[in-house]
C-alpha cells in the first residue's frame, strides 16, 4: 500500500504543468485528499492505576504478599496471550479527506482558512500484564476527523504555492476493553471526542484555470486523558488485588495521541 500511494504520489508531481500568468491563488475552493497516517512509536506506553478510585493514579496495585500485581509489565499494543511475550503492534492506514476553503492573494503572498472532514483507518492499543496471569488492553480507533487551519504561503511561480498551515483537530474516537480475568467487573468510562491541534506544510501547483494539486504534510497531536475502565469485585474473593486495593480505575499513562499524516491533494477552484 506504501509502495502505491508514493507511486502516486510521483506521478501527481510529474503530471503538473504551468499555466498562464495571470493564473491566482484566490476565492473558495473545494478539493480532496488520500494520504497515509503514521503513528509515533509507544513501544514503551503502559496503565497507569489509581488504588481507591480516588484520581490519584501512578500507584502500584498489590497482591496480599505485597508484591507488585503487575510485575510482568506492559506493552504498546494488543495483547495476544495472558503472559507479556507478544503483542500486536499498533496499525496504520490509509486516510481520506474532503475540504473547503478560501484563500485570499497580495501580490506573492496568499493567507486563507481551510475546514477538512475525513477517515483515518488507525488502532492504537496499551496492554497491560498480571500475576494471575492475566491480560488487560485498552485500544481506540478513529471514527472521523475534523479540522480547521489557517495557511499562509508564498507563490515563488504564479503557478506554485509553498506554504505552512496549522488549527484546531478533532477526533471521535472508538474506545475498546478487553481482559483475559473472567472474575471482576470492568466497567469502561470513555470519552468518545478527542481535541487538538495540526501543523503541517505543502505544496500547491496550479495545472489549469480552476484545478490544482499538491502533497502535503501534516502532524496531528490529539489529547485523550478522559478515559478509564473501572475495576469492581465481581466473583472474585477477598484477597483479590483489585479488592485488597478497595476498588481500581486504570488508564493509559500517556495521554497523547500523534500521527504523521502525507497526502497527495486536489483543488477545484470557484
Amino acid at each position: 500500500m506504501k509502495a502505491i500511494f508514493l507511486a502516486a504520489t510521483a506521478s501527481t508531481i510529474l503530471v503538473a504543468v504551468p499555466v498562464n500568468a495571470e493564473d491566482e491563488f484566490e476565492g473558495f475552493y473545494a478539493g480532496a485528499s488520500i494520504g497515509y497516517d503514521f503513528q509515533a512509536s509507544d513501544g514503551d506506553e503502559f496503565i497507569s492505576f489509581d488504588r481507591g478510585s480516588n484520581g490519584s493514579f501512578g500507584e502500584t496495585v498489590t497482591t496480599a504478599a505485597g508484591a507488585n500485581a503487575f510485575s510482568p509489565g506492559f506493552c504498546g499494543g494488543a495483547a495476544t496471550s495472558p503472559q507479556n511475550a507478544n503483542c500486536e503492534s499498533d496499525s496504520d492506514g490509509v486516510s481520506f479527506n474532503g475540504h473547503l476553503g478560501y484563500d485570499s492573494q497580495m501580490g506573492k503572498f496568499v493567507v486563507g482558512l481551510v475546514g477538512e472532514v475525513g477517515t483515518a483507518n488507525v488502532r492504537d492499543a496499551v496492554s497491560a500484564f498480571s500475576t494471575t496471569p492475566a491480560f488487560y488492553y485498552m485500544e481506540r480507533e478513529i471514527d472521523y476527523t475534523a479540522a480547521l487551519r489557517l495557511r499562509a504561503g508564498y507563490t515563488p511561480a504564479t503557478s506554485t504555492l509553498l506554504y505552512l498551515t496549522g488549527g484546531l483537530a478533532y477526533a471521535k474516537l472508538d474506545q475498546e476493553f478487553e481482559t483475559s480475568n473472567t472474575a471482576n467487573s470492568f466497567t469502561v468510562i470513555a470519552d468518545d471526542k478527542a481535541w487538538g491541534y495540526q501543523i503541517g506544510a505543502g505544496i500547491e501547483q496550479k495545472v489549469g484555470k480552476q484545478f490544482s494539486i499538491g502533497i502535503e504534510y501534516l502532524y496531528t497531536g490529539y489529547n485523550d486523558d478522559d478515559t478509564l475502565i473501572r475495576v469492581g469485585q465481581g466473583t472474585a474473593p477477598a484477597t483479590n488485588p483489585f479488592v485488597l486495593a478497595g476498588g481500581v480505575d486504570f488508564k493509559r499513562a500517556n495521554d497523547d495521541f500523534n500521527l504523521q499524516t502525507v497526502k497527495a491533494v486536489v483543488r477545484y477552484g470557484f
